[in-house]
């Protein structure tokens, strides 16, 4: 009996262009998705725990200055909108070192899960009454789901930064946000972080004269 040859069809130039079949998502179309289911799921998630959608006072902001106010976690971007972007710089070395292989945008996918899950955990009363024991933020209640959102746009703002500054630059850049973030807010992200470990009244006592 004799055999037959099946020849595998060669792909279209519209498919070898779009990564597959015409009227699919294409390959590089798949991380995008990812990250808004993320983003979506993250939402309600944050919803469900009892966060707010958008602020209490009724009113949305893009931005608020003040770190002291009740605002403050609240409303889209505040100065602490600039850890995150510290977070984004970590990230992208991180997944860089640890998936080199890895396309970008699927490391990309992964930062943005990494951040969401802290987000969800940020907000849980263990840790909100933690912050609230163990660093300046006193009066601290949890993010409300718009700010939490903007949160992670600010970490995957320093992400991309990060791929575009690369290694050296983006360790000076860090440096330079935690001192300013010092000088300016007397809180930062690894003073942030140093507290929640090892909280020292000296230094919450400095933060107070603010």
């Amino acid at each position: 009996m004799g055999t037959r040859e099946h020849k595998r069809r060669a792909p279209s130039s519209t498919e070898s262009r779009r990564g597959g079949p015409p009227g699919g998502v294409t390959r590089k179309g798949w991380p995008a998705l990812a990250v808004a289911a993320a983003l979506a799921a993250t939402a309600l998630e944050l919803h469900r725990q009892g966060r707010l959608w958008v602020c209490s006072c009724g009113r949305f902001l893009l931005w608020t200055a003040d770190a002291w106010s009740s605002e403050t976690s609240q409303q889209l971007f505040d100065p602490y909108t600039f850890t995150h972007v510290l977070h984004g710089l970590i990230f992208c070395g991180l997944l860089a070192w640890c998936l080199p292989r890895a396309e970008w945008r699927w490391r990309f996918y992964l930062m943005v899960a990494g951040e969401a899950l802290w987000e969800l955990i940020e907000n849980t009363n263990f840790v909100i009454e933690r912050y609230r024991e163990r660093t300046a933020a006193l009066g601290y209640a949890g993010d409300t789901v718009v700010n939490s959102l903007g949160d992670i746009a600010a970490c995957a703002f320093g992400f991309l930064l990060a791929r575009r500054l690369g290694p050296l630059r983006s360790v000076i850049l860090f440096v330079a946000t935690e001192l300013a973030l010092l000088v300016w807010i007397r809180d930062s992200f690894l003073l942030n972080v140093l507290l929640l470990l090892h909280p020292s009244e000296k230094i919450r006592a400095w933060q107070a004269g603010h």
